[in-house]
């Protein structure tokens, strides 16, 4: 599993006095208020910005980082992942996972059919859709809802994903 989950990428300076915008990739958005640092990757591995303050803007955060107080401290972080150690991410409730330790999954079915290899996960407005790579033909794709239907349990610790297919589901491919 990942140690870092991403939270969003730095996309330009804001102002003269060291702020950042920031396009956040988190569900909950104003998980921003309570973080007191963040990492980016670096040549020498992940390197830890600690925040002074955060504001919002639209839809974008505006972060200010400690120690970094002009617009030619931050030029650098322009087009940066931003990421959190796992254990600063925001826990998480029963059946819930992260979306990195989705995608990887090993997917089977309840009678033992092996389908492939969860390859992406769709965010649509009512649930999410897991885009499963074909373990006969890695090019075809085959979507499945993830509704307590469809998915019967998610194992990030086995490496699995175990589903049951409902009528005409293979069909949509």
């Amino acid at each position: 599993m990942e140690e870092y989950l991403k939270i969003g990428s730095i996309v330009s300076t804001h102002a003269l006095r060291g702020e950042v915008k920031v396009y956040p990739t988190t569900e909950d958005v104003r998980r921003y208020d309570d973080l007191d640092k963040v990492y980016i990757d670096s040549f020498s591995g992940k390197e830890c910005l600690r925040v002074e303050r955060v504001r919002y803007f639209k839809n974008l955060v505006i972060v200010k980082f400690h120690s970094l107080d002009r617009i030619e401290d931050v030029e650098r972080l322009i087009k940066k992942d931003l990421f959190v150690s796992r254990e600063d991410a925001i826990p998480l409730g029963e059946n819930e996972f992260f979306i990195c330790d989705v995608i990887g999954l090993k997917t089977v079915t309840d009678d033992g059919r092996e389908l492939g290899y969860v390859k992406d996960v769709m965010e649509t407005g009512a649930n999410d859709v897991y885009i499963i790579s074909k373990k006969n033909d890695p090019k075809a794709e085959l979507l499945l809802p993830a509704i307590r239907d469809v998915i019967l349990k998610i194992s990030p610790e086995e490496g699995l994903m175990t589903v049951h297919m409902l009528p005409g589901l293979e069909d949509l491919t």
